[in-house]
């Protein structure tokens, strides 16, 4: 063994045993989800004091469990992924040995495993029956993890629905080529191709299979770990470091900034944003939401800061609030653009007032145009450099 032949191995070895770790992860997030699933729906259906709760019951869970990333929604997808998918029992059995099974489900795991109810549902895909259903979903279970199954549980037809699985099966796409192949109605441009096969192997061919990185992004899994991170979405390190100093410039221009987070994670029609910072300014008594993109505007950029105001309105803000403002800044390293955009456009009363509070627009394009100067491309750091003039 020479010098190269042991840095590739242990390279090699490094990459085997992350990739297991992380399968290994999402494994058992995705069991622990349909299980939660398994026990809502057990209770619906059983429980002694079930109809106390009503609709509420999700809320009433998540403020009682307080589990980090379960709110309502997600515990509402438990039960959603359950019902889909109530075929995942005969799969735990190969995954986990009886007496563990019987440690999670605990007093009601004989009466599951005994007498499995069938859940209420509109269809479930009738594999096919030479092959071993277990064995099927156990390979769905630990190549698709619990991101790609909430795509998967939005799909109503349950063929379309297994289409989708097979091309996980076949491609390991990532969750965004995953959501963009759903979009795109690749089954339906599928069901219409004259040679099947090829059609297949020209669309394994454009995807690129999922990375463990894209795995580890995953919220989901920070969440189940209990791990805080920051950036939980994929990110440049030029616009992650951008946002570090940001954050920093904003409340050291004073004018009421309250700093409330960053890289806010909001749900909007059961799909997930971030936006890159919020600020509570005290003075306007409002929201303040940050978007930052290192690239040429665009009218999406735009359009989603809107979106998040628009929630912010619905769903945020008080009584006593003013509408939410938001601040665009784009640059494509030639040219820095910063917009402001405001809930209610209409009343031009708020926009004089935020105006008066709100940083001024040379001033952030100055301070964009200098960390851009001073980012360093080899080490994805930006050097403290004096603000100009």
């Amino acid at each position: 063994m020479n010098f190269k032949q042991l840095s590739e191995l242990l390279v090699k070895t490094n990459k085997f045993l992350v990739l297991r770790s992380v399968n290994a992860i999402n494994i058992n997030l995705t069991i622990r989800n349909w299980i939660f699933g398994y026990y809502i729906v057990e209770f619906e259906q059983q429980g002694q004091d079930r109809a106390s709760y009503g609709k509420k019951l999700l809320d009433a869970v998540a403020k009682e469990i307080k589990i980090k990333g379960l709110t309502a929604p997600e515990l509402s997808r438990c039960r959603q992924f359950y019902l889909i998918y109530p075929q995942i029992l005969g799969s735990l059995s190969q995954e986990f040995p009886d007496h563990i099974l019987k440690e999670i489900f605990g007093t009601l795991s004989q009466i599951f495993f005994s007498h499995p109810r069938s859940p209420d549902i509109k269809a479930v895909p009738d594999y096919s029956k030479s092959a071993d259903q277990n064995s099927y979903l156990t390979n769905l279970i630990k190549t698709t993890s619990f991101s790609h199954f909430v795509e998967l549980i939005k799909i109503d037809d349950p063929v379309k629905r297994q289409f989708y699985e097979l091309l996980i099966f076949r491609t390991t796409p990532s969750v965004r080529e995953l959501r963009r192949q759903i979009e795109t109605l690749t089954y339906e441009r599928f069901g219409l191709s004259s040679d099947k096969n090829s059609a297949l192997i020209e669309l394994s061919n454009k995807i690129s299979p999922v990375e463990t990185s894209d795995l580890v992004k995953s919220h989901y899994f920070f969440e189940f770990l209990n791990i805080s991170k920051p950036q939980l979405v994929e990110e440049s390190e030029l616009e992650q470091a951008l946002i570090d100093h940001l954050q920093d410039f904003i409340l050291e221009l004073g004018n009421g900034f309250c700093f409330e987070a960053r890289q806010k994670r909001i749900l909007i029609d059961d799909e997930y944003y971030f936006i890159d910072l919020v600020f509570y300014h005290r003075i306007l008594k409002c929201h303040v939401l940050i978007e930052l993109k290192t690239e040429i505007v665009k009218h999406e950029h735009i359009g989603q800061l809107k979106v998040y105001l628009q929630h912010y309105k619905h769903k945020v803000m008080t009584k006593d609030d003013n509408p939410p403002v938001g601040i665009l800044l784009v640059t494509d390293k030639k040219k820095t653009l910063v917009e402001y955009a405001v809930a209610e456009s209409d009343k031009e009363l708020f926009v004089s007032k935020y105006q008066l509070q709100l940083p001024d627009k040379a001033k952030l394009a100055s301070f964009i145009k200098n960390e851009l100067r001073n980012y360093d491309l080899g080490t994805n750091h930006i050097s403290p450099q004096p603000p100009e003039n």
